[in-house]
């Protein structure tokens, strides 16, 4: 439900942002950002409690904040869910596709449940949503998309080769669609975090991670000068190249990766 108490119209200079995975981590992070920079914002995620928390608080603050309880799984949501937030605001300038689900489990003990929700969550609702928003950006020839993806997405990761694939999808698609939008006013970029101190890598307590804040402002820069791809923090570059020209050193370091049991 979408209660009136949210249903700030926003100025007609504001840009208009929809976020996915808003209620907390990097989404919760780009929310703050983007509304420090005066955009107006439809805010999507399954948890609903948390998202109108959110919500209020920045409408509190002034800026135009618009829950729309959504699990990105369902298509028919997904469908509410851009309807919805064209409705209220008028338009969509920016779609941030940053909801996200990963599970640690090897293949041959994935359940079907893990794989479908992976899949849905991280490839087939990005690539939905966007299809949905693109038409009226590029009529307007104004927009920005960017998508969350991972290092993931560029090192295939044993233990978690679901999650790998689906960002490896991702970042094809997103990579095609930059292509195939260029000199059409909307831009297209992709912002591959390493581990970042979120619920997702709460249980890797001995790694290095970086602040969801600093993912934000790295997505909020990206929308307003668009660039292909960004890695945060900058280091896992090094990673990637070393995975494309030494794969055998890589697949000697992950070998003594701590995998869960069959």
């Amino acid at each position: 439900m979408i209660h009136s108490a949210f249903s700030v119209q926003p100025s007609a200079l504001r840009r208009v942002a929809l976020i996915t995975g808003a209620s907390r981590g990097i989404g919760a992070a780009t929310a703050h950002e983007l509304a420090r920079r005066g955009y107006a914002l439809a805010l999507a995620s399954r948890t609903a409690g948390a998202l109108e928390a959110l919500a209020g608080e920045l409408s509190m603050a002034g800026c135009p904040a618009l829950p729309i309880p959504t699990d990105v799984c369902r298509p028919d949501e997904v469908r509410r869910l851009a309807r919805l937030a064209r409705e209220h605001f008028g338009h969509v300038d920016v779609l941030v596709n940053n909801a996200g689900v990963g599970a640690s489990a090897l293949v041959a003990s994935s359940t079907d449940e893990e794989v479908d929700s992976q899949i849905a969550t991280n490839l087939l609702a990005p690539i939905a949503l966007t299809r949905l928003l693109l038409p009226d950006m590029l009529a307007r020839r104004r927009g920005a998309i960017v998508f969350v993806a991972s290092v993931a997405g560029q090192i295939a990761l044993p233990g978690s080769v679901i999650y790998s694939t689906t960002k490896f999808g991702l970042r094809g698609f997103a990579l095609g669609l930059r292509r195939e939008v260029a000199w059409r006013g909307v831009g297209v970029s992709i912002v591959s975090p390493g581990f970042v101190d979120t619920a997702m890598a709460e249980e890797m307590r001995y790694i290095p991670k970086a602040r969801p804040e600093t993912v934000a402002r790295v997505i909020a820069d990206m929308i307003e000068r668009p660039r292909r791809e960004v890695f945060v923090p900058g280091y896992y570059r090094l990673f990637v190249w070393l995975d494309r020209l030494l794969p055998g050193l890589i697949d000697i370091v992950l070998r003594q990766r701590r995998l869960p049991r069959l």
